[in-house]
């Protein structure tokens, strides 16, 4: 396996799921607004719309708190405006710790969902060969495994929970804000150590596990990745069609 393909593989794969992301939950409130015409309704029906991924996400950052000994406050997984004017769908309060166990709080909801998208879609929708497919520009193969994706038990229950988890999983800029101080702190460990002369111990024991959690994870999202791509088209042509019925528009 080549070293830097993992890494390439899984920031273009995250760089490509937050475009989507975020796109799609723009337009999925932008649906609800033009059926109820009313903000406030639009709001509440998104975040139920989204409340498994939410939950899941919430419910990541409290278990993982509560393991590493940091004390939670409120939980709440119904929507409310910020100050700024943004939408939280959900919060749970911690107290202030160190960087890395904030940065580890933080990271619990992707890391969850990963987990929870690479079970579900390889063990009950047989996704995860679709997804690699997909990511890795083969769309005869992805195209051709989309019966057997469809024709699994319950398939599109499971389709709807990985389409809420992928799109709620990413981390908010307050999720985020201990990973630069982490990231700084490991990598002077690493610097000291190999100035001790433990770099290539260092490197056989880290590259290789590093590398295929790297893989493993790149995986995980591609299955998102691979369902927000069958919903854009959807979402598009919905939201084109609600917009010919009621004459309105939704400006983002």
């Amino acid at each position: 396996m080549p070293t830097l393909f993992p890494i390439l593989a899984l920031a273009a794969v995250l760089v490509s799921l937050v475009l989507t992301e975020r796109w799609i939950n723009r337009h999925l409130q932008g649906i609800w607004l033009l059926i109820f015409r009313d903000p406030d309704v639009a709001m509440i029906t998104y975040s139920l719309t989204m409340l498994p991924g939410v939950v899941l996400h919430e419910a990541s950052h409290w278990v993982v708190a509560t393991v590493l000994g940091v004390r939670t406050g409120r939980f709440s997984v119904f929507p409310e405006r910020t100050t700024d004017g943004h939408l939280r769908l959900g919060f749970v309060e911690t107290e202030r710790t160190d960087i890395v166990r904030e940065a580890l709080i933080g990271a619990a909801p992707l890391l969850v969902g990963a987990a929870m998208l690479g079970w579900v879609g390889s063990a009950l929708l047989g996704l995860a060969p679709v997804g690699a497919a997909f990511v890795s520009g083969d769309m005869a193969t992805a195209v051709s495994g989309l019966p057997a994706v469809f024709g699994a038990p319950d398939a599109w229950l499971w389709l709807y929970l990985l389409f809420a988890v992928g799109n709620a999983m990413l981390p908010s800029r307050s999720d985020q804000r201990a990973w630069l101080p982490a990231v700084g702190l490991v990598v002077i460990l690493i610097g000291v150590l190999t100035w001790a002369g433990f770099g290539g111990l260092l490197a056989e024991w880290l590259t290789t596990p590093a590398l295929g959690a790297t893989a493993a994870l790149a995986g995980a999202l591609s299955v998102a990745l691979f369902i927000n791509a069958l919903a854009l088209p959807v979402i598009w042509v919905l939201e084109r069609l609600l917009i010919h019925l009621t004459g309105l528009r939704v400006e983002y």
